[in-house]
């Protein structure tokens, strides 16, 4: 097994604008695709709705994984980055996550 760095893309809805959380993940692995896969997974399973202090209901949506990245040993699942994106034109940025995750599963499973 290897270990492998994951970015992991999650839009946060909540009030007017977009926010789009990237967090970093180890993932250990048996070989990169499979590191993407059980990082999607991961995603998925974090989704979230609920309420924030104010009583307004915040959604956390996964996006997709754009990044995995071979390192050193280190302990799986931890969180190793997490930035907030406020971008100006959110469906651009959806749309740069999933050509991101397109080409990742393009480079592992290439077509004949």
């Amino acid at each position: 097994m290897e270990w492998y760095l994951s970015k992991i893309v999650f839009e946060i809805c909540a009030g007017d604008r977009p926010q789009f959380d990237e967090t970093l993940r180890l993932i250990q692995a048996n070989s990169d695709e499979e590191a993407f896969q059980k990082a999607r997974m991961l995603g998925r399973s974090e989704e979230d709705t609920f309420a924030n202090v104010h009583n307004q209901t915040v959604k956390w949506k996964f996006i997709d994984v754009c990044d995995v990245i071979p390192v050193d040993e280190l302990k799986d699942g931890v969180e190793l980055f997490s930035q907030i994106h406020e971008p100006e034109e959110s469906t651009a940025y959806v749309h740069y996550v999933h050509q991101k995750a397109a080409l990742l599963q393009l480079m592992h499973n290439p077509v004949l």
